[in-house]
């Protein structure tokens, strides 16, 4: 299978996530991999989405989860009936096909029931005291089934309860043998006995099949069409015939209503669910028409999903994609601390302590002798300056700076010029619509020893907008750890002029007393010269939360 590879960052995706995304999506197409795609897993923030349209990129196709659907283990080209087709074509289906259960569908195309072989089987294979005579078939079916042609009456599609019997003994034994049954639900069998024949016209039964291809006189036939009794001619001999009246039954009356069925869009574990603990062979996929989409059996859970994974700028399942870890993730594109999943396989896996994501993904190109397109250069370019805060933040390397005279002769720019665009078009808390949108935006879970806490970062060119609004910003901090959890949530406000961050944070009150920076107020701090969350705030959270 040709799986589709998502390359993608991580929640509340920053510009280095994305650019990352982009970036390294196009690099694996330049390499000859066409079934990359670059995806995101969050809304992406103002600055991205400036940078994206300064420069003319689309958005990456937006993922708010990769768990696995009902529609990426099912094939789509189901086999069905129609609750008319006569048992002989469904039993041919069942062959022909190797399957075990098949779906009756309407007009509509949409699942009525099932009809499972098993089942089948044991209904028609085990004889009960109607069992050995009753056939369950109309006069159109019987003679479709049989090859027949009609002597006298015609066809019909009105499903009549028969009791078949075998005219291959004497005229009073077979008179004997059917007395007590209603002459209106006969059918009789009988190959060149006139005598036979003659009886069954006589009686007035409901049809009266001649078998082997037999002549019939015109006088019976004359007779038969007098009593109102049908008289059908088939080539086959009366044992085939007799077999084949039975395979005449419709679906209809071995249809099983009370089937399972699922969504195409809900998740597998759904199905796994629904085929664990029913009892039923099979799971019906409806479209969300109401059509049918396919028929799920318990291999279906074996069947291997249709699409996989490459992370940029993150490594940890906490930060990925829901699903993520239900998902073969093939490449690992990154530059923050270790905090992976085992995998099955040997993956790609390439972390660097460099200023951004961007950085890593720019030297493949480089180390690969291959030119990124000018969109693409400028794009990488911008997720550097981002994550370094143009080259100021203490994450900062020789290679972020040399990467940045690589990419901004390609890109045509002033990485200096551009950064400084970039902050100063997209900066401050209105960029974002709401304060919740501000705090979200880039926010990212930690763990120390058994303290969960997440922290967020806006970039501000001064603090007066921040202090106008601090007090509403620490109750949306308190609804976000509500929400999700946390023990503690705190929001970074970074001054890239001052390079200096008012750290906002609400929860774990005994803080104050190990934090080890300047508290302005309750709550509040003064971290001059910390810049970088990865490499500042969360190391010393990390320190000081585990202390306690």
């Amino acid at each position: 299978m040709n799986k589709q590879i998502y390359v993608i960052g991580h929640k509340n995706p920053d510009t280095d996530s994305i650019a990352a995304a982009i970036g390294y999506a196009e690099l694996k197409k330049q390499l000859g991999h066409a079934n990359v795609k670059a995806a995101m897993a969050g809304s992406p923030n103002p600055q991205t989405l400036y940078i994206l349209g300064r420069l003319g990129i689309e958005l990456p196709v937006y993922l708010a989860d990769i768990h696995p659907k009902v529609r990426d283990v099912i094939k789509r080209q189901p086999v069905t009936a129609g609750a008319e087709m006569p048992l002989r074509e469904a039993l041919a289906l069942f062959h022909r096909h190797s399957i075990r259960v098949l779906p009756v569908v309407d007009g509509a195309n949409a699942p009525i029931g099932i009809v499972s072989l098993l089942k089948l089987s044991e209904k028609y294979l085990v004889a009960g005291s109607d069992r050995k005579r009753g056939v369950d078939s109309s006069l159109s079916a019987l003679a479709g089934s049989l090859d027949a042609t009609f002597l006298s009456g015609g066809a019909s599609d009105e499903l009549e309860h028969l009791h078949l019997f075998i005219g291959a003994m004497e005229e009073d034994s077979f008179l004997s043998r059917i007395a007590g049954y209603d002459p209106a639900t006969m059918l009789v069998m009988t190959g060149d006995r006139p005598s036979i024949q003659q009886a069954a016209i006589d009686k007035g039964v409901r049809i009266l099949v001649v078998t082997g291809g037999l002549a019939v006189g015109d006088d019976l036939v004359a007779k038969g069409r007098e009593a109102g009794v049908a008289i059908l001619s088939t080539p086959h001999d009366t044992a085939t015939a007799a077999w084949l009246a039975r395979l005449s039954t419709p679906l209809a009356c071995f249809i099983e209503p009370g089937f399972e069925r699922i969504g195409v869009g809900e998740p597998l574990e759904h199905l796994r669910l629904k085929l664990l603990h029913s009892g039923e062979p099979a799971v019906v996929a409806v479209e969300e028409d109401g059509s049918i989409a396919g028929v799920a059996t318990k291999s279906s859970l074996l069947a291997s999903f249709p699409y996989a994974l490459i992370l940029v700028d993150h490594n940890e399942l906490g930060q990925a994609v829901p699903g993520a870890d239900t998902v073969e993730i093939l490449e690992v594109i990154d530059h923050h601390k270790l905090g992976n999943p085992p995998s099955n396989q040997p993956i790609t896996f390439m972390t660097a302590p460099v200023g951004s994501t961007c950085t890593v993904v720019a030297t493949l190109y480089r180390e690969r002798g291959l030119e990124p397109e000018k969109p693409i250069a400028a794009l990488l370019l911008a997720g550097i300056m981002s994550d370094t805060v143009i080259l100021k933040s203490p994450t900062t390397t020789e290679r972020d700076r040399e990467m940045v005279a690589w990419l901004e002769e390609r890109a045509g720019l002033d990485h200096v010029a551009f950064g400084r665009d970039i902050f100063s078009s997209c900066s401050g808390f209105k960029a974002y619509g709401s304060l919740e949108k501000a705090v979200r935006s880039d926010f990212k879970h930690f763990t120390a020893h058994d303290t969960l806490f997440g922290v967020g970062q806006v970039e501000v060119v001064g603090f007066d907008e921040f202090y106008e609004i601090k007090d509403d910003l620490r109750q949306v901090l308190k609804q976000v750890k509500e929400e999700e959890g946390l023990h503690m949530a705190g929001l970074m406000v970074t001054d890239i002029y001052t390079e200096s961050t008012l750290f906002l944070v609400e929860g774990k009150n005994e803080l104050a007393h190990i934090m080890g920076y300047p508290q302005l107020e309750p709550r509040l701090y003064e971290l001059k010269g910390v810049m970088s969350r990865k490499k500042q705030m969360v190391p010393h959270l990390l320190k000081v939360l585990g202390a306690l």
